[in-house]
């Protein structure tokens, strides 16, 4: 298995590698790839980057899975050397609160799919340029959702997830939630008061959790809401 690369200061290579503490103001990331040249890449490409260090990296995410205080977002590839499956992969890493953003060729579908359903912030290719890629990292580091083409179309391609059965109301009110608005501001358009709209979101986070596809987050909410048409894929 290929052991990758990392900066000056590393420990000694063995699995994941970390370097000397960082300033809270950057953004920690760690990098799980098992080709040296992509490694090489990213570390290169953030090399230079003032508010962004990479800490770790490794060939696989077990080595980071004690380290993840440290860390503020795992860029994951979606096929690795070891077998592991990337849903697996995402559900480790989430269970331990760390952020996830797939960086992949995004040749493999189905598994880019498995990483959309099974919640990272996005899906960037690693074909994209500096700038797409670095903004891609600011943004996921910021919790905030990655809309890219890869991520929509792995929305687009699943044929077979099962309706939510939300009532009219409950559209209406996810469409205006899940694309950005406060409660205040849904409650205002729908006509229903901020209590309701409350009532609303969890009956239809309930709703999605009952036929297996969970929306825990805002940011869940949105990905249902595109993948069953209510919102429009992003460009």
């Amino acid at each position: 298995m290929n052991r990758g690369i990392l900066a000056e200061h590393a420990l000694p290579m063995g699995g994941a590698r970390l370097v000397n503490a960082t300033p809270a103001a950057r953004l920690r990331i760690a990098h799980v790839d098992d080709h040296e040249t992509v490694q090489l890449g990213l570390a290169s490409m953030v090399g230079g980057e003032s508010d962004i260090e990479l800490v770790a990296s490794a060939a696989s995410v077990e080595p980071l899975l004690d380290r993840l205080d440290d860390i503020d977002l795992v860029v994951l590839d979606i096929r690795l050397s070891d077998g592991s499956t990337i849903e697996h992969n995402i559900q480790q890493l989430h269970t331990r609160g760390a952020r996830v953003l797939v960086f992949t060729a995004a040749d493999d579908h189905v598994a880019v799919r498995e990483a959309s359903k099974a919640g990272v912030l996005g899906i960037v290719r690693k074909s994209e340029s500096r700038g797409v890629i670095l903004e891609a990292l600011r943004s996921a580091g910021r919790g905030e959702s990655v809309p890219t083409t890869e991520w929509a179309a792995a929305l687009d391609a699943d044929p077979e997830l099962p309706s939510a059965g939300l009532s009219p109301k409950e559209l209406e009110v996810l469409a205006l939630y899940a694309a950005g608005d406060k409660s205040v501001t849904v409650a205002t358009r729908a006509g229903l008061s901020t209590n309701t709209v409350s009532e609303y979101v969890r009956r239809i986070r309930h709703k999605y959790a009952a036929v297996g596809r969970p929306a825990h987050t805002k940011i869940d909410l949105y990905k249902r809401a595109v993948e069953d048409g209510i919102l429009p894929s992003p460009e």
